[in-house]
């Protein structure tokens, strides 16, 4: 007990604030429970709403402010080692080094210059605006505490006034402590209600000042900034005068898959291939049914001496198309390539009334004898189902919507046009000029493409030629610009 009061502790004081916390508990318990008025203050309250909203504010403010200060400090540091680089491969008997060196020494100054005025207007005039709330923040916790106390005060003094055993020396007192309550909570109640609307109202005049300096900071330093840039621009421009022979070049990615159209062509000779053939197979010559019919992929119309009497036609391109990956040559395309699917028909299927009057004509002209055999024939035959397949290039994936379009290649995608000239090396290559647009297809395998390359036709070889065998070509994709 006697090192409690020697540090100005007293058991008296002790117990005083035990009874205080347990009144108030009590006070606030039947406050909640209804059977307690509550002293209420609502122009108080709102101006405590305004109060938490300004420190919420505030707080924010503070904490993106140091934000930007870590970024402007990030930003000197990249500048400098960038500047230290540029010092490092600048040789010394390369015009304009001490010029350039002098620059790098400004640069380095104007970040340092910046930060530091970044930090004295705007970063400390927030803490010093900030740091009036936690003392007011704890004022209003304790007018709080203060209208509690009042609360109960004013009860007890008026529960003594009702009792049907009137103790006059309990009242005096109970009335001596109401009124020592009623005065600390109004001297507290009457600074906080001046002070929290006049703080209230300042925030206006500290967002305008704060952002005023920090818009004209950033405008001068971006000012000198710009005349040191336009200075070391200047040295950078003489150094290329004088070394003008030795200008940089823009190089394509390096190819390095075997030559696409090299190994297509071997692959058709070695085959024996024809170029051009017709899209639909004609039967065998002995009409025997074909397992497995040779697709050759061209664009030509199908000649009309072609046509196989009694061929079943699909009914409407919707129709289930399949085809074992197996049937087609492993040098064409397939429908998962995203040219064309072959839908064989049923053995047992007959001709719907919607057949081409041609198809009937011809089946009617047959002979008796050949009636069996054109039937086996013509049930063999595949109907050929054209169908649209999104292209992958480098990853992403294109709309085909322009395959349809006459003027257009068949799968065209986008064009581009090319930023410079480019010599083509290989005869697979398309041979460009700068300004040379070029419409973009897909490549048939998307395992033959190249990362960097693109397969295309020039606009204007194709608006004269309309020949995509012999005008298309891959070019590299860092040389063009995308246009549509």
């Amino acid at each position: 007990m006697a090192e409690m009061g020697s540090k100005g502790v007293t058991a008296g004081k002790i117990a005083s604030n035990v009874q205080k916390k347990l009144t108030r508990a009590q006070e606030k318990v039947l406050q909640k429970l209804g059977k307690a008025d509550e002293t209420k203050d609502e122009q108080f309250e709102q101006c405590v709403q305004n109060f938490n909203k300004q420190l919420t504010e505030g707080t924010r403010l503070q904490k993106d402010l140091r934000t930007y200060l870590a970024s402007v400090k990030a930003m000197h540091e990249a500048s400098k080692k960038l500047n230290e680089c540029l010092q490092e491969v600048y040789e010394p008997d390369w015009p304009g080094r001490d010029e350039a060196s002098k620059i790098a020494e400004n640069n380095d100054l104007l970040w340092m210059d910046y930060h530091q005025k970044l930090v004295d207007q705007a970063l400390l005039t927030m803490d010093t605006y900030l740091g009036q709330f936690p003392d007011i923040k704890s004022r209003i916790a304790k007018r709080g505490r203060k209208l509690v106390d009042y609360d109960s005060a004013r009860h007890h003094y008026e529960s003594l006034q009702t009792a049907k055993k009137k103790d006059e020396a309990k009242i005096a007192k109970a009335e001596e402590e109401l009124i020592k309550a009623q005065k600390v909570f109004e001297e507290m109640n009457v600074d906080l209600q001046e002070e929290l609307p006049s703080l209230w109202n300042s925030r206006v005049g500290f967002y305008v000042n704060t952002f005023q300096s920090i818009a004209g900071l950033e405008e001068n330093f971006h000012k000198e900034m710009s005349k040191l840039n336009q200075n070391l621009n200047d040295v950078l421009i003489s150094l290329e005068k004088q070394h003008g022979s030795n200008t940089f070049t823009v190089k394509a990615q390096p190819r390095k898959k075997t030559k696409l159209f090299s190994r297509l062509r071997r692959k058709k000779n070695s085959d024996n291939v024809p170029a051009k053939g017709n899209k639909s197979p004609s039967p065998p010559p002995d009409g025997s049914p074909a397992a497995t019919p040779e697709i050759r992929v061209n664009h030509e119309p199908e000649p009309a001496g072609a046509a196989t009497p009694g061929a079943t036609l699909p009914k409407s391109p919707s129709q289930p198309t399949e085809s074992p990956a197996g049937s087609l040559p492993s040098g064409e395309p397939s429908a998962a390539e995203g040219t064309f699917a072959v839908a064989w028909p049923s053995q047992t299927a007959e001709p719907g009334p919607a057949q081409p009057a041609e198809a009937s004509e011809a089946a009617g002209a047959q002979e008796p004898g050949e009636t069996t055999t054109s039937e086996a024939a013509s049930s063999s035959l595949p109907a050929v189902v054209v169908e649209t397949f999104s292209a992958t290039v480098n990853g992403t994936v294109e709309s085909g919507s322009g395959a349809g379009r006459l003027d257009l290649p068949p799968g065209f995608m986008f064009k581009v046009q090319a930023q410079h000239d480019y010599t083509a090396t290989d005869t697979d290559e398309l041979q460009l000029k700068a300004g040379d647009v070029v419409l973009v297809i897909p490549f048939q395998n998307p395992e033959e493409q190249d990362e960097g390359w693109l397969m295309g036709v020039k606009e204007s070889d194709w608006n004269q030629h309309k020949e995509l065998e012999k005008c298309r070509g891959v070019f590299p994709e860092n040389f063009t610009e995308r246009v549509q």
